[in-house]
């Protein structure tokens, strides 16, 4: 538990078990199911998911996450296997400097839902 108030993004997902499958297999989480709902945890990072019906909702969202440790993550998830199916829906796009002056690189889960992940130069 931490004093700190903290947000923490709620995400759709069409499928708790594929959620599940492609954020401990691909992106490390771990992860705890109740019911109609999921909760992903690694390290100080942790994105919840609800149980959706139409695929609208998990195409029309993101959330960005922020962090010296973003670099070594791309690294990691370029090695894990993201998008060698292209049918699967996964993707992870390449790790960039955008105009706004933040390195990032974006991993898309089988649902579409956007991760964006992003550091500042001196966060490096």
């Amino acid at each position: 538990m931490t004093d700190q108030t903290i947000a923490i993004p709620v995400l759709a997902s069409l499928d708790l078990a594929q959620s599940k499958r492609f954020y401990t297999e691909k992106l490390g989480f771990t992860v705890e199911l109740f019911g109609d709902y999921m909760i992903a945890k690694r390290d100080s990072m942790e994105i919840h998911f609800w149980l959706a019906d139409n695929r609208i909702y998990p195409e029309s969202t993101s959330c960005y996450i922020r962090g010296g440790q973003v670099p070594a993550l791309y690294d990691e998830y370029s090695r894990a296997g993201i998008g060698e199916n292209p049918l699967d829906g996964e993707r992870i796009s390449d790790f960039q400097v955008r105009p706004w002056d933040m390195k990032e690189f974006y991993v898309w889960d089988p649902h579409g839902n956007l991760l964006k992940f992003g550091c500042a130069p001196e966060e490096i």
